[in-house]
């Protein structure tokens, strides 16, 4: 018997004639393969794994001392170890099936345990379902309580924990089930790091035939974005289509998108092709459905069409190039493109979700997720990945008034078609693992908040109290001003005066009355959490509550509990409450954000910087993390204490500490600078960007930083927006280096380095600074006094010229009007007057033509004018004389 080639039937659900059946663990993998859930986990050898031990207080203890999980001794260690992984994906699949991908399952958990007589009584359905709910709770995070046979989740994770040392497979299957168990958990969970790297040792094994290799890779990336670690599962994506060797561009062709269009615009397209695959390697044509683009097929989702009077169904490309493709994709016809590989299919689909988690939200994002979306939906080869297809387009077109229609219908037909049985078990299975396909209750959840954002309320409400999705019925509640409504709801909750759900009581649950002793402790706890949030008088009190119920296991008790106190300023208490919530589940960014904003009330600066640290590794585009590191960054002394009071997102436009450490200083640069990539029009960013440049010594940035500052502030501020400071710093910065770029004092031998925060490097980044951002759009006399040092470094007398005129005419001598009686004011306009003299009478013989000294008569006597009614100062003779050795001078 081949065990690799078992297991990889198993893996790809798709079964070969090689093997042969050549023992009953065999068969079973078969049964499974093919989607026959019920032969498989009701077979002796199903029930003699699934045996429970025959003690009368074993149900008061956690369903892994149940079972002993046995094999039959005849059958060989192989064997023995096949059969406990086919059970478990029997367990894994028919879990799956029930919720998520259809059509209802046709065997139920107490058919597949061999039960004692002693204590046949104790184990009924609902205690099997309180116990594996209860054991499926990760990392403070509940299990969705209202999901179908979750014994079968719990038994797959415990088969699949079990040693093996053949079946190489496991670490595969461990992969798929935690990601599984991912999607029940209200909130994501971090899962061991084992799980990726054992992953990966299989490339040996089982990723020989580019398909598997595809798949795994695909798997470990869709893993990753459950976790929102979008760089590790794009790089994971791009590396499944080059395993695969699918070959993808988004580019443009022309075409039209409208009835009504007269001209061809370009369109953007995503061409795409698969590698040929021969008969042999390509098992999946058997199970995977191929039509055309005009035919339809009974067992496919329904592909509703728009209608709409002015939008075509397709776009309509006229030509049959694109524009600058290269390769052989420039072969490719954007309106007859030959249909993609079932796998390619997902891998375009996962590559899709990245576009939308890597880029900023603008229209380009949607235009681009269409593109990819479209070249799937038009060629539908197998019901789950054209479900899942369909659902992202649904997701796509809902924010848009021509199509929104359609987005609601589309998304309420595909949450009906999934009792349905109009395609197969195994069909429905084949690619499952490779989608990010949402179970029943998440796209029931999805239609609900679609409704109401188009404020069909009522219908809303009643899909989240079917489901029993408490919080977001509250919320329902909220919205339409019905906070009484929402109190009740939980406190009926809470004292078990709240009736079944229907799909609850179809299940022939418990009556009413002992509903609240059903209650799994971090479900209680949650109800909790959502009073304390609906009465804030008592919040300490009911988050408190929640925490004793959860037996200090919930998360949310604690994330809300710190929240409350941060909320009222009792920082210290935040900080304990928030270091619990962050220890229970460290993925949520929220609760580490609030966590450093309390450290940095508390000065705790090594607490901050932590926090915010963790807040940027687990999303690197949370800009405002970004920028609360940089100022943690630039308050950690040599002892990590600075007298100044903090406070998040402040500005560090101030002179920063003189006992930060340079090294520091460094790391609050690099970290405003990652930060700005994803907040560009921060101009508070930009600014506190500019001073740690300067400190730094990267004046070039601080050049770009103040253009920023001034491009989104002039408008508001006018000259307050230019820190003059940075501004004389950037142009002495240019100046102090010799004209020529070849010339160095005290040495003929050596060479200048070019280094761009100096000289004539920066000289080209300031001069644009001068020329395109500020002066177009700010007046004020030092700007003007700094632009003219600058154009003196560059021999540009005329220009230097002009440019200390314009800082006389705006400032106080230039401006000053008759009937001035400030004194003070009219002395510093008499200095002004003198610089300008003095200026004028250097720069002026440099300039052919120019007549300064005309110049220089003319601006003193129209001060002199102006001002008469200081005449008796003793400054007054000064400019009489000045005026008298300007006279002299012709």
């Amino acid at each position: 018997m081949s065990v690799q080639l078992v297991e990889q039937a198993l893996l790809t659900s798709q079964w070969t004639d090689k093997i042969q059946i050549s023992s009953p663990a065999v068969e079973i993998a078969k049964n499974v393969v093919e989607g026959s859930f019920r032969a498989a986990l009701t077979s002796p050898l199903t029930r003699g794994l699934f045996s429970i031990v025959n003690d009368p207080k074993i149900v008061d203890r956690p369903l892994a001392e149940w079972f002993r999980f046995a094999a039959p001794s005849e059958l060989g260690p192989e064997e023995q170890e096949l059969l406990r992984l086919a059970v478990s994906v029997a367990c894994l699949h028919a879990f799956i099936q029930a919720n998520w991908t259809g059509p209802n399952l046709d065997v139920a958990p107490l058919e597949t345990l061999t039960i004692p007589a002693e204590i046949s009584e104790n184990v009924t359905t609902d205690l099997l379902q309180q116990k594996s709910i209860e054991e499926l709770a990760y990392g403070g995070e509940p299990a969705y309580h209202l999901a179908e046979v979750p014994l079968f989740l719990r038994l797959a994770i415990l088969l699949i924990d079990l040693p093996f040392e053949r079946c190489k497979s496991f670490s595969w299957w461990k992969l798929r089930v935690t990601r599984i168990h991912e999607e029940i958990l209200d909130e994501p969970v971090g899962f061991p790091e084992s799980i990726i790297s054992n992953c990966d040792a299989l490339a040996p094994t089982f990723t020989t035939e580019p398909d598997h290799a595809g798949r795994l890779f695909l798997e470990e990336g869709l893993l990753h974005h459950d976790l929102s670690n979008d760089r590790a599962a794009n790089e994971l994506f791009v590396r499944a289509a080059r395993e695969t060797k699918l070959e993808y561009e988004l580019t443009g062709a022309l075409g039209k998108r409208t009835k009504f269009q007269q001209f061809d615009v370009t369109q953007l397209v995503l061409l795409a092709e698969s590698r040929e695959r021969d008969e042999e390697s390509d098992h999946s044509d058997s199970k995977a459905l191929t039509v055309s683009d005009d035919s339809e097929a009974s067992n496919l989702p329904e592909t509703l069409a728009l209608n709409d009077d002015t939008l075509l169904e397709h776009t309509q490309f006229t030509s049959s190039n694109s524009a600058g493709t290269i390769g052989r994709l420039r072969e490719l016809n954007p309106a007859a493109q030959p249909a993609l590989h079932p796998l390619d299919q997902c891998i375009i689909l996962g590559l899709c979700l990245n576009i939308k988690n890597t880029s900023p939200v603008h229209g380009l994002t949607a235009e681009q997720m269409s593109a990819f979306v479209t070249r799937v939906i038009s060629h539908p080869r197998n019901w789950s990945i054209h479900t899942m297809a369909l659902l992202l387009r649904s997701r796509l077109e809902s924010n848009r008034t021509r199509t929104v229609e359609r987005s609601t219908l589309q998304l309420q037909a595909l949450v009906e078609q999934m009792p349905t049985a109009d395609s197969s078990v195994s069909e429905r299975l084949l690619y499952i693992h490779d989608l990010l396909l949402p179970s029943k209750w998440e796209m029931e959840k999805e239609l609900a908040n679609r409704y109401l954002s188009l404020g069909v309320v009522k219908s809303a409400l009643q899909i989240f109290e079917r489901r029993e999705m408490w919080e977001e019925a509250v919320l329902c509640w909220k919205s339409i001003e019905r906070k009484d409504k929402a109190v009740a709801l939980v406190r009926d909750l809470l004292e078990g005066k709240k009736s079944e759900a229907d799909a609850v009581t179809s299940r022939n649950k418990v009556t009413t009355t002992s509903r609240k002793q059903t209650f799994d402790a971090t479900r209680e706890a949650k109800l909790w959490c959502l009073l304390g949030d609906l009465e804030p008088a008592h919040a300490v009190e009911h988050y408190t509550r929640a925490w004793d119920v959860s037996k200090k296991t919930s998360g949310r008790a604690m994330r809300s509990l710190g929240g409350y106190h941060f909320a009222e300023g009792h920082y210290v208490e935040a900080i304990k409450c928030l270091r619990r919530a962050v220890a229970i589940n460290p993925l949520l960014s929220r609760s580490w954000f609030i966590l450093g904003c309390a450290c940095l009330r508390e000065q705790d600066w090594k607490g901050a910087r932590d926090a915010f640290a963790r807040c940027v590794s687990i999303d690197d585009e949370d800009a405002e993390s970004w920028n609360n590191l940089a100022s943690v960054y630039l308050r950690m002394g040599d002892n990590e204490v600075v007298p100044e009071e903090a406070e998040p997102n402040d500005d560090v436009t101030d002179e920063t500490n003189r006992n930060v450490p340079f090294s520091n200083k460094t790391l609050a640069f690099h970290a405003l600078k990652q930060g700005l990539k994803f907040s560009y029009e921060n101009w508070r960013m930009w600014a506190n960007y500019m001073v740690v440049a300067v400190d730094v010594g990267e004046l070039a940035e601080a050049c770009r930083a103040l253009g920023r500052v001034v491009e989104e502030r002039s408008i508001k501020d006018g000259a307050a927006c230019v820190d003059e400071d940075v501004l004389d710093r950037l142009v002495d910065a240019v100046t102090r280096a010799p004209f020529d770029p070849n010339e160095v004092a005290g040495s003929e031998n050596l060479q200048a380095v070019p280094n761009p925060n100096e000289g004539h490097s920066l000289s080209r980044r300031v001069s644009d600074l001068f020329d395109r951002i500020i002066l177009p759009r700010i007046s004020s006399p030092r700007i003007f006094q700094a632009h003219a040092k600058l154009l003196t470094w560059q021999g540009r007398w005329e220009d230097a010229i002009n440019a200390h005129l314009e800082a006389y005419r705006n400032g106080i001598a230039g401006t000053i009007e008759k009937g001035e009686t400030d004194v003070a004011k009219w002395r510093a306009g008499v200095r002004e007057v003198e610089e300008i003299v003095d200026i004028l009478r250097n720069f002026g013989s440099r300039v052919d033509g120019f007549k300064w000294r005309l110049q220089a008569r003319s601006i003193v006597r129209t001060f002199m004018g102006r001002t008469k009614d200081f005449d008796d100062e003793p400054e007054w003779p000064k400019l009489v004389d000045l005026l008298e050795e300007i006279r002299k001078e012709d």
